[in-house]
């Protein structure tokens, strides 16, 4: 039997997910796994080696080698063919950002955040700079917290979450690629609410908080923090 494959570590979620030509339709679409998508940002981005590159994914060099040709390929094809670039699985394991502050759950337990300021749902989730957690169980609030975050741009933010083991997101203002980014993290979203979180959190145990389908941030330039994302630092040094 072949060996399992080892997962690619990767810094964050990307804050852009898709990306098509503007003159007409796209021919069709070629996926980019977040794996192949690191390489190319560890390497062509950030200016990285193949071996700097291994030891940032936890890989080693050939993996990474047979990783960025096939990632290179696929942006030639989109580019050349005219195709769709959609980012999305692969096999990937994201870099652990989270506090040891931050308790452990158990697997009956469902993890629910807020975007948090002053007891009320903070309204842009790529700015946000505390979630407050609650830790549910049979219907009923076992513990809260409220913790801050290691990073801006809603990138860094999703791979809080994930890390966090949060399973529902309740927010304000929320941008496309967010949205992208809690589907890929498995998380679901409870977009465009306001007042105040603790009344928010009660509505969702009682099925009264509505799931708005569109709570898109229309705030410009809000959405992305300010210029911190996952495009250019080191994990780690949040």
């Amino acid at each position: 039997m072949p060996r399992p494959q080892k997962a690619r570590r990767i810094c964050c979620y990307p804050d852009y997910w898709s990306f098509a030509p503007d003159q007409d339709m796209a021919n069709d679409t070629v996926t980019i796994s977040l794996d192949e998508f690191e390489t190319i940002r560890l390497i062509d981005y950030n200016g990285k080696t193949q071996e700097e590159c291994a030891a940032d994914m936890n890989v080693a060099r050939t993996t990474v080698t047979a990783i960025y040709e096939s990632a290179r390929k696929k942006l030639a094809q989109a580019l050349v063919e005219g195709r769709r670039i959609m980012i999305s699985g692969g096999n990937y394991t994201l870099y652990n950002t989270i506090s040891e502050m931050i308790n452990q759950k158990g697997s009956t337990i469902m993890r629910i955040a807020v975007t948090y300021e002053n007891g009320l749902i903070f309204q842009h989730f790529g700015r946000t700079e505390q979630f407050k957690l609650y830790d549910v169980a049979d219907g009923k609030i076992l513990s809260e917290q409220v913790v801050g975050t290691n990073g801006t741009g809603h990138g860094a933010l999703a791979g809080f979450l994930k890390n966090a083991d949060v399973d529902v997101l309740i927010c304000g203002g929320i941008g496309g690629g967010a949205q992208m980014a809690m589907q890929e993290a498995g998380i679901t979203l409870y977009g465009g609410n306001m007042g105040s979180a603790d009344e928010a959190v009660k509505a969702f145990l009682a099925n009264t908080l509505l799931q708005n389908s569109a709570p898109t941030c229309d705030h410009h330039g809000h959405e992305h923090g300010e210029g911190h994302s996952c495009g250019n630092h080191r994990c780690g040094d949040h």
